[in-house]
């Protein structure tokens, strides 16, 4: 048998301890990536990650509806006025003889301005001023500081067809709507003034105004 040198036997020890000792790190590693997993996969189980969902929206159409007695209020306003030969207050807007008092309900109030849907059964233009929130109709008169601007202004010239479309200033018109619907959050309820000309009437109008509601 051949004798093996010292240092080469010494060498051998070593290296072999070397080797166990890197198969300990190796296993602790394992473990240590093992239960790193299994903590992460209690994790997501546990809350699991949010799902981004396109949110929903409906289409809302709101009609103006005639508030006769509102009208009625405000034409015996004049009336009371001419038959005791008084001037209005200062800045009292009366009614006039072709305009009428509407109402727009809002059934909900996080809306979004849409498009109007303002039909008209012959020639004519309609104009609709909206009213501020400050004024309460059953306490006091109405004050020319709380007509808002744009107004709607839509009409149907003489010569157009039957199916043609009803024309209106558009910019002012899509200003007009979204500032309603900015009112609709703090209102229930908002008052305009009609205004009939050329041939219009209120037997001749269908006006409506569209939303977004989104859900």
């Amino acid at each position: 048998m051949h004798n093996v040198p010292a240092c080469r036997q010494e060498h051998r020890v070593r290296v072999t301890g070397q080797k166990e000792e890197d198969r300990e790190k190796v296993k602790t590693l394992s473990f240590d990536i093992a239960a790193n997993l299994i903590q992460i996969q209690l994790v997501s189980t546990s809350q699991p990650a949010a799902v981004c969902r396109p949110s929903m929206s409906t289409e809302l159409e709101l009609s103006f509806r005639p508030d006769n007695e509102l009208t009625e209020m405000m034409r015996l306003r004049v009336q009371s006025l001419q038959q005791r030969g008084q001037k209005r207050q200062d800045g009292e807007r009366l009614l006039r003889p072709n305009e009428a008092v509407y109402r727009l309900d809002f059934s909900k109030q996080s809306l979004r301005f849409s498009h109007w849907a303002v039909r008209l059964a012959q020639a004519g233009r309609l104009t609709i001023t909206a009213t501020s929130q400050l004024w309460t109709p059953d306490l006091t008169h109405l004050m020319t500081r709380q007509l808002l601007e744009p107004a709607g202004v839509f009409w149907r010239a003489p010569g157009d067809a039957n199916d043609a479309s009803v024309q209106c200033y558009e910019a002012d018109a899509h200003e007009f709507g979204e500032r309603i619907a900015e009112l609709a959050k703090v209102r229930k309820v908002m008052y305009f003034l009609f205004a009939f000309a050329e041939g219009c009437s209120p037997e001749t109008v269908d006006s409506s105004i569209n939303f977004t509601v989104d859900s």
